[in-house]
């Protein structure tokens, strides 16, 4: 029987035609972007088009795209780099307890460096409370950073809302929007945010390559230093096959996406159902909160997470015990920790987020399956 992949949270498959797009530039097209032969020149024109692809999507103007490695180097820079370039007004920052590490070890180096950080406890369901971000802005606090949507819990933060109370403040705002593109709106402007991270293979793109948008007028300290490379904001000669894939991966991933993300959150939900009907006592992480599309993040008392993913694997499926972003570490996130679940209930977490390719079949027998293995592995429990 065929594997059901349930992780896209995770990561999603690179799709044919992102991989036919990017395909030249690894052998015939394959030359350096600054070089100044015709070779080059003809790599520099794909990197042009590809980040007026990627501007244009945004809604923002090319020279506002800094191309990275990942969502997490998107990150540093836009804490860092930002903090670091305004830190002769400031030094005080805002965030929320259920960040991914990425932005949450960025805020961990610079309290080493002298900055203050107040991170925002959120709600059961994983909420941001706006009042709460207000309160909590200083007259020396210079960046905001608050996730777009959690990669865990699937919990939408209000950033519109958020990125105006930092305006009216004079505080620059930053979100990880990496798993939004294709699920949530994306375009800058509408959002009101002063720079946004995104990552390339949260959305059928190739691994390595991501982007952060940085509006135009705010400044950031390189954190890779070197040739003058994206502007000067972040040096190393491109990744021209993986810049020009992200591009055509974005591109499909927002044509039609409304439609999209409305069929895969009917389908998460009757999954939802289906469980929540069959296992007693199962908890729906962020249940009442604004979520992906395409999240489910569960909690099944009485059985080990780890346990269950593996005997899950066996049967053909693939899941998550919460983030996979921990080296394969089988922690207790911090996410379910900051919603309050608790460490018997944090230990059952299991995360299911689906994909393009998860149709009725699949959501299906993974309702049959799941409720059949949580029964032999806890045959005595009851509610």
């Amino acid at each position: 029987m065929d594997r059901i992949y349930l992780d896209h949270a995770a990561t999603t498959p690179v799709r044919p035609e992102v991989l036919e797009a990017m395909l030249p530039y690894f052998g015939e097209r394959g030359y350096n972007a600054s070089s100044l032969h015709a070779e080059g020149r003809a790599a520099r024109a794909a990197l042009y088009v590809a980040r007026d692809t990627v501007a244009r999507l945004l809604g923002a103007k090319r020279k506002e795209i800094v191309f990275t490695g990942s969502g997490s180097e998107a990150d540093n820079p836009a804490l860092i780099g930002v903090a670091q370039r305004r830190k002769d007004r400031g030094r005080h920052i805002v965030s929320t307890t259920i960040e991914h590490h990425a932005v949450l070890h960025a805020l961990d180096a610079l309290r080493a460096d002298g900055f203050e950080v107040t991170l925002l406890p959120v709600t059961a369901a994983g909420e941001v409370s706006p009042a709460a971000f207000a309160a909590a802005l200083r007259p020396d606090t210079i960046l905001a950073s608050v996730m777009y949507a959690n990669n865990e819990i699937g919990t939408v933060a209000p950033v519109a809302e958020l990125a105006g109370i930092a305006r009216e403040r004079g505080v620059l705002f930053h979100t990880d929007a990496v798993q939004a593109p294709g699920y949530l709106p994306i375009e800058v402007g509408p959002l009101g945010v002063d720079l946004l991270s995104i990552s390339a293979h949260k959305f059928y793109g190739p691994k390595g390559v991501g982007a952060l948008y940085v509006r135009d007028g705010v400044g950031l300290e390189p954190l890779v230093r070197g040739g003058n490379q994206e502007f000067g904001r972040r040096a190393g000669t491109e990744n021209v096959a993986g810049i020009v894939g992200m591009a055509r991966a974005l591109e499909l991933a927002l044509t039609g996406w409304e439609a999209q993300a409305a069929d895969i959150a009917a389908r998460r939900d009757r999954l939802e159902a289906a469980l929540v009907a069959a296992i007693p006592g199962l908890v729906v992480n962020g249940a009442g909160a604004t979520r992906l599309p395409n999240n489910l993040s569960i909690a099944v008392p009485g059985v080990d997470s780890e346990q269950l993913l593996v005997r899950l694997d066996l049967e053909g499926v693939a899941v998550s015990a919460g983030s996979a972003c921990a080296s394969g570490a089988m922690e207790i996130s911090h996410v379910v920790e900051a919603i309050g679940l608790g460490p018997t209930l944090s230990a059952s977490v299991l995360r299911l987020s689906l994909g393009r390719a998860t149709d009725d079949r699949a959501a299906t027998r993974v309702a049959e399956l799941l409720p059949r293995l949580v029964q032999e592995m806890r045959p005595n429990y009851s509610c």
